[in-house]
């Protein structure tokens, strides 16, 4: 993420900076330069490995000991502790930096002055006010992204089976409503116990149990559970769709597996439309908006082509690892 990518350039600014002043007013020391040095090729371990932070946190200690003006370089160090440790963890050590950083501060002045000590532990306070407030905002989008799921699988599941009975109902075909109400009534079964649609199924035989002409091009790899699912309810919102609107007599559904990615098409020889000229209609929110929206969480790509009378073609695409 770009923060964590501009504290970890603002720690290493930092340490040239506070190395060159020192060599501008110290000269050359070996010890104070050397331990520098093997501080900056330390925080990248540290960073991967919450083992290793304390031992950076160490080295910085020494160095803003034998060198005060290495003090600022504990901003970047406060945002690491934070993010990687517990609060009542990553709280106290956060107080040890300040100190060093005030103390560091202290030494450095010919007369101590009240903005010496304000300054590091204003920037200790503000630091851990952002951190943990960034990390509020993040866990409610979290929870807003979870809700947008769950609105999602519930189109492309339940909302697309009460669909396809009201459908049938008014055809007259009451044996295949009942059969689509059961299959709606074990899919929201699935969908309290742990919304696993795939149920060991590959995903192949999964769209093929859609009841639509399914081809599979490519050598079959296996794919992420993540993609397989979205790939399974893109196929789901798509022919529901197709029944719904496009009055179509057949659909084909081809799924392709490339090398660094898959694909997965659907086709249809209905009556077609300007992609263009779709608006949502009230209370139908979450049909083509939905699919992109899935497909764009994990990296993908979306297309569109109809026209009026020239049938549709929904085109996914979706990197692989």
């Amino acid at each position: 993420m770009w923060l964590h990518r501009a504290m970890h350039a603002g720690f290493y600014a930092l340490l040239t900076a506070s190395a060159a002043r020192y060599v501008a007013y110290h000269g050359v020391v070996p010890v104070v330069l050397v331990t520098a040095v093997v501080l900056g090729a330390a925080y990248p371990f540290g960073v991967r490995w919450t083992g290793a932070l304390p031992a950076v946190l160490a080295l910085w200690l020494v160095v803003v000991w034998l060198a005060p003006s290495f003090g600022w370089c504990a901003i970047p160090l406060f945002f690491q502790c934070l993010r990687q440790l517990r609060p009542r963890v990553a709280v106290p050590l956060a107080a040890v930096l300040t100190a060093a950083a005030v103390l560091a501060q202290v030494r450095l002045a010919e007369v101590v002055e009240p903005s010496l000590v304000l300054g590091p532990v204003g920037v200790a306070v503000i630091t851990a006010a952002v951190f943990f407030d960034r990390r509020r905002l993040l866990e409610q989008a979290g929870v807003l992204r979870e809700r947008q799921r769950l609105a999602r699988e519930i189109h492309d599941t339940l909302a697309q089976g009460l669909s396809s009975i009201g459908l049938l109902l008014e055809l007259g075909d009451a044996d295949r409503a009942r059969e689509v109400a059961k299959e709606n009534l074990a899919e929201a079964r699935r969908f309290v116990r742990d919304l696993s649609p795939l149920r060991g199924r590959t995903l192949t035989d999964a769209l093929r149990a859609l009841g639509d002409r399914v081809e599979v091009e490519g050598e079959p790899y296996p794919l992420p559970v993540p993609v397989e699912v979205a790939l399974l309810r893109v196929a789901q919102g798509a022919l529901a769709n197709v029944r719904e609107h496009a009055g179509a007599t057949a659909a084909v559904i081809t799924l392709t597996y490339l090398g660094d990615a898959v694909t997965l098409d659907v086709c249809d020889d209905g009556r077609g439309f300007d992609p263009a000229a779709v608006r949502p209609e009230p209370g139908r929110g979450y049909g083509l908006d939905a699919i992109r929206d899935r497909v764009a969480e994990l990296g993908g790509t979306v297309a569109v082509e109809s026209a009026p009378g020239e049938g549709t073609v929904l085109a996914v695409r979706v990197p692989t690892p």
